[in-house]
């Protein structure tokens, strides 16, 4: 499966993230393009090589057009994303980085996130950064992320409030249990807007995984030191053996019989922004033979205390339980494929070495059946059929599956150019 690994040497910040992201080939007319979509205005986004320490990069700058920024609360930022016509996944993990930022600031100041104003994170450029960034994640398929352990400087920063320690107050509650250190170099590496992605994106921590690096990019950040380039890097490639991830996931579950059925729609949508991977709802029988609902929740550990919130902000239960369990979970990767009415992207599941798994991806279907008019089983059926990958086991897949798909090429594609080549080579011979 495709794979991006942040290699944090410098730490991180949302423009950095962003630079980065464009230095691997996500092209600044597709952001500005796709971030017109948000009703925010009064900047410019730009970017340019630079040269930090002798390394080249690219530096992304927010340039602020309007004199003030105001303030904005979450709901504020949740206004302006959902009323985007950006793609489904980028508004959901773009609100999941901001639901972390505000989590972090809440805990920090001991208040309800609901009072939590957020002063440079809810500024534009911060807005900008974070869906830029998801936009940009978009366009490279999604791959998994992997993040290094994060340098986050050492020293004092100023801030809004005042002057504080480095790593500051909501980077340090964002990076609780995940690895960083620091050493001689002074100043603040890690923003709490480059925290928020990194804890939001990374479905681990740690060294380099076994990649088979693609393509290398690196975003700039704003200040130059001595020591070091002032770089993140980045590395997209595909991940090795990576057949079948195995990893452990908490399963939570509550039942509830005195809520107003309504508020279940509401409440798997909040447990999804606060990092749930999986949401269901179990009829069942209870106590004095009424009717309940089991609600069962999984999650990654680190997003245990999020998800708690959610469930006691937004249920009537009192308590739930918990416990660890294994999960195994085939390796993924997107694909594009070619059908009569536009491309289509495929979710391709892999297990040694062959595809055991093509499911077109639901939106995109519908999307077209509501652009055409044609029945919606009907697109997902010329999707799976036009996406066919070869046969002749591991080794023909492998070969297959060595370019990578970049945006705007596809598989069905060059299998239909054959075809039609077969075709016309078979009439000459015929004579036609």
């Amino acid at each position: 499966m495709r794979g991006l690994y942040l290699d944090c040497f410098s730490g991180i910040s949302g423009d950095m993230l962003l630079g980065a992201l464009v230095d691997l080939g996500v092209e600044p007319a597709h952001l500005r393009s796709q971030l017109k979509k948000l009703r925010v205005s009064g900047y410019t986004l730009s970017a340019a090589r630079v040269n930090r320490s002798g390394l080249a990069g690219t530096k992304v700058d927010v340039a602020l057009t309007a004199a003030r920024q105001p303030e904005r609360r979450l709901k504020d930022i949740a206004r302006i994303v959902q009323a985007s016509r950006l793609s489904s996944e980028v508004r959901r993990r773009a609100m999941s980085a901001f639901e972390t930022l505000v989590e972090a600031e809440a805990r920090v100041h001991r208040v309800s996130r609901d009072k939590v104003h957020l002063h440079e994170v809810g500024a534009v450029d911060a807005i900008v950064d974070i869906v830029g960034a998801m936009i940009g994640l978009e366009r490279l398929g999604w791959p998994r992320v992997v993040c290094s352990p994060l340098h986050v400087g050492r020293g004092m920063v100023t801030m809004e409030h005042g002057t504080f320690p480095v790593p500051g107050p909501a980077t340090a509650e964002i990076l609780k249990g995940k690895p960083c250190y620091a050493t001689h170099v002074e100043g603040e590496l890690v923003t709490p807007t480059g925290a928020a992605l990194a804890a939001t994106l990374a479905a681990d921590f740690g060294p380099l995984p076994p990649m088979r690096v693609r393509a290398i990019g690196y975003g700039a950040g704003t200040k130059q030191f001595d020591s070091h380039p002032n770089l993140l890097r980045v590395l997209h490639g595909d991940l090795l053996d990576e057949a079948v991830l195995r990893e452990t996931v908490l399963v939570l579950e509550t039942t509830i019989d005195d809520m107003n059925p309504q508020l279940y729609g509401h409440l798997m949508d909040r447990l999804f922004a606060a990092g749930a991977l999986e949401v269901f709802y179990t009829p069942i029988q209870m106590k004095k033979s009424r009717p309940g609902t089991m609600v069962t929740v999984i999650c990654p550990e680190p997003k245990l205390e999020d998800v708690s919130s959610v469930i006691f902000r937004e249920t009537t239960t009192i308590g739930f339980r918990y416990q660890p369990m294994g999960r195994i979970e085939l390796a993924r990767r997107i694909e594009t494929t070619r059908t009569p009415y536009g491309p289509i992207r495929m979710k391709v599941s892999v297990y040694n070495g062959e595809v055991v798994q093509a499911t077109p991806e639901y939106e995109d279907c519908r999307r077209v059946a509501l652009k055409t008019g044609v029945p919606l089983k009907e697109v997902q059926r010329l999707a799976v059929q036009a996406y066919a990958p070869p046969r002749g086991g591991p080794e023909a897949l492998a070969s297959w599956a060595q370019a990578p798909v970049l945006p705007g090429r596809t598989r069905g594609g060059a299998r239909r150019r054959g075809a039609r080549r077969s075709r016309r080579t078979k009439g000459r011979a015929r004579g036609r």
